[in-house]
């Protein structure tokens, strides 16, 4: 098999953009240190807190995190080489590795691996780990989270549009009985695009600025549709359906769901898991997180736990239920809680039956998986510089634990499996339709 193609990094112009840099340089130049400044701006925030709880070594320890951060920031803004891990953690060695590997790779006089010159995924990878490493050098305050002010906020500003898909899916489940099966499909297809446009909702891409759902998302699904660029709805249900049909009694029918943010996208995605469990398409439904805060607003079980106590606490009937019900999914092992160091190293998912086998193994008892967002398709992908129309399977390089499905919004100068000429009339018509999460896709790798 040919090699795959370069690795998209800081130091590409952008594809369609002869003007100006890719939209991993300006990643690089302009949001990452944007984010950066915001999580130093919340550290001293909390200065008073950190004093009540701890007194002087509070205050000393946001001095010293905040000091960290600032040399990080230092570091990427004058491109300095990019150094190794010092703070022993489940993953230091794992990733000093992988660094010792890129370095292996340049070809520059003092052969180090800079910021602008290296994979734009392993860069961004490696700055949230070096955030992450920032607050665990720093005790008492080494388990605080620089971006949970940020991920509840969306989810407070997304009240109204919670409440609406939560009383949706209670009115649903009071007939889902009696749901023909067109019906049915219906249902799950809306529930899916529910999913998919509450991946829009992206505290990474907007900086750390504040990226909440204001509106009724149900009621814009018509409207949406054209920019569904792939539409593998079909084999998900032929998928999931076929085999609801054929299980035998008792045996289990298991959707994987590897999360991407929470707050608003993840009440999208709970909200699709209880349509699998409510209609039978699934008998149990399993979610991967982060083990430590990443890209802003990713998921970590903090977030997931944080997320039903608030819902099941909602003065709103509906919501209530729905916090509820997935509170017991989760008493009954219905619903079932993974995370895993492998999602917040810089791997690409072919490398994962490798790096991770354990995880790997976990992902092939699942009938399905859905992996949402764009730094799981970049994953998936390996983040290169595919041709638009270089078929998904080809693109994932050997990563086949089971039938999966990117469901995906587009922030990210990346994207296969698109008809000939597709592309290009997209570029000529929204010249940055890769990169603003206005276009999304459902694409399906499995047995057709």
């Amino acid at each position: 098999m040919a090699e795959p193609p370069a690795s998209l990094s800081g130091q590409d112009v952008g594809r369609w953009k002869e003007s100006c840099g890719s939209f991993a340089y300006l990643t690089i130049k302009d949001r990452i240190p944007q984010i950066l400044t915001k999580a130093i701006d919340t550290l001293h925030r909390h200065k008073s807190e950190f004093f009540e709880k701890h007194g002087e070594k509070g205050m000393e320890a946001e001095k010293k995190a905040i000091s960290l951060l600032s040399k990080l920031r230092n570091e990427l803004q004058t491109d300095k080489p990019i150094i190794p891990l010092v703070e022993k953690f489940a993953d230091t060695d794992i990733w000093n590795q992988y660094l010792e590997h890129q370095q292996s790779l340049v070809s520059e006089s003092d052969g180090k691996p800079r910021w602008f010159y290296s994979p734009w995924l392993f860069v961004e990878c490696y700055m949230y780990r070096r955030i992450h490493e920032a607050v665990i050098q720093s005790p008492p305050i080494d388990d605080f989270d620089v971006f949970k002010e940020s991920k509840e906020q969306n989810f407070f500003e997304s009240q109204e549009s919670i409440i609406a898909l939560g009383t949706h899916l209670q009115e649903l489940l009071k007939t889902i009985e009696d749901l023909d099966e067109n019906n049915l499909k219906n249902e799950f297809f809306k529930l899916l695009q529910i999913s998919l446009w509450g991946n829009k909702c992206d505290l990474s891409l907007s900086s750390g600025n504040t990226s909440s759902q204001k509106t009724n998302i149900i009621n814009s699904l018509e409207q949406f549709k054209p920019f569904i660029l792939v539409n593998d709805m079909e084999h998900l249900w032929s998928l999931l359906s076929n085999r609801k049909k054929t299980r035998g009694k008792g045996t289990v029918s298991r959707v994987d769901i590897v999360l991407d943010n929470s707050g608003f996208e993840l009440v999208t995605d709970f909200i699709l898991a209880d349509f699998l469990l409510s209609s039978k398409l699934a008998t149990e439904v399993h979610f991967y997180g982060k083990t430590i805060p990443w890209f802003v607003s990713d998921t970590t079980i903090h977030d997931f736990n944080w997320l039903i106590e608030q819902v099941k606490h909602s003065n709103h009937k509906h919501l209530s239920k729905c916090g509820v019900d997935w509170e017991n999914y989760i008493k009954m092992g219905r619903w079932v809680y993974h995370d895993h160091i492998f999602w917040t190293l810089p791997h690409e998912f072919c490398a994962m039956s490798q790096v991770a086998p354990d995880l790997y193994a976990e992902l092939q008892k699942a009938h399905l998986i859905l992996f949402k967002g764009d730094l799981n398709y970049r994953k998936l992908t390996g983040d290169r510089k595919w041709e638009f129309t270089i078929p998904f399977r080809q693109a994932l390089n050997g990563f086949h634990p089971a039938p999966l499905c990117s469901i995906r919004t587009l922030k990210a100068e990346i994207q296969v499996g698109l008809q000939p000429g597709q592309g290009e009339q997209l570029t000529a018509s929204d010249p940055s339709w890769l990169t603003t999460g206005k276009y999304g896709v459902f694409q399906f790798d499995g047995p057709l």
